[in-house]
């Protein structure tokens, strides 16, 4: 029997091969970032180029799905609108049938089930996408959840999604964290196993999420601030597109400081990138 066709057939090690096909096409798509800190919310993603006659207006990698609540992907773009549009409908349903704003943990959670309901029922095939939710709840306290074909979530603090999600993530561990990057030769063991509730929050507290979300993202985009956007959301406001220009003086000032690093001999080891991505 052919397991890796059927979507609701486990094969006989227990494993759902049509979902672990829908996050290798996540693993394929471009990288996106979301860093929190007390009072700001920053979602990086990479840009595609585009065609020089194409109107770059209708390729966008982040989305607003209720007043506060902001979502970023990465996988299959036209997975993500039919998503992005199940995600409106219920925060409309929301605000109709409670008369009050939908929770940021309430649409992650939405998002999960649905991805989730695609990978049991036949006909279908599970969602080739990974997604970032993040906003603000009514007590002012920033979210950021993170979305997986499987139909799970959960919380972060800082995450990264799409190609080299793994690397990225462990250097978003380091920056968080204000660790100084290891010399060659030299172990150590990752805050991540150990962390606690307070050191977490004094990390949020003075967090740079903007210059550690270009920072990471620097490392696996290729032409610099022209293929970086950045989308800052703060309490109570809109989401904001950050200017290319300073998202452009950001990237130069990182640049050289990563210069200096490298020139000083604290640089640390190179970021070891998927290369069959």
């Amino acid at each position: 029997m052919s397991y890796d066709r059927a979507i609701t057939v486990f094969s006989p090690d227990g494993r759902l091969f049509q979902v672990e096909y829908a996050m290798e096409a996540v693993k394929r798509g471009a990288a996106a970032i979301g860093v929190v800190s007390s009072d700001l919310i920053v979602l990086a993603v990479e840009k595609k180029n585009i065609a020089a006659l194409q109107d770059p207006r209708t390729i966008r990698k982040v989305c607003q799905i209720d007043e506060k609540i902001t979502l970023t992907f990465a996988g299959l773009t036209a997975d993500a609108r039919i998503l992005i549009d199940r995600a409106r409908v219920e925060c409309q349903s929301h605000r109709l049938s409670f008369d009050d704003e939908p929770s940021v943990q309430h649409v992650a959670r939405f998002i999960a089930q649905t991805q989730q309901q695609f990978t049991q029922r036949g006909g279908r095939r599970p969602f080739g996408l990974s997604t970032l939710v993040a906003g603000f709840d009514k007590d002012g306290k920033p979210r950021l959840f993170q979305t997986d074909p499987s139909g799970t979530f959960s919380e972060w603090k800082a995450c990264a999604i799409g190609r080299n999600s793994r690397p990225l993530t462990s250097l978003l561990e380091r920056l968080y964290f204000n660790e100084e990057p290891q010399p060659e030769g030299e172990g150590g063991e990752s805050k991540s196993n150990v962390a606690s509730e307070e050191l977490i929050a004094e990390a949020e507290a003075r967090a740079n999420a903007i210059d550690i979300a270009i920072s990471a993202l620097l490392e696996v985009v290729e032409n610099g601030s022209k293929n970086i956007e950045v989308v800052l959301i703060r309490r109570d406001k809109p989401f904001e597109l950050m200017k290319s220009a300073d998202v452009a003086a950001t990237v130069e000032r990182l640049q050289r400081e990563k210069e200096e690093l490298v020139r000083t001999g604290r640089a640390g080891e190179p970021l070891i990138l998927d290369s069959e991505y």
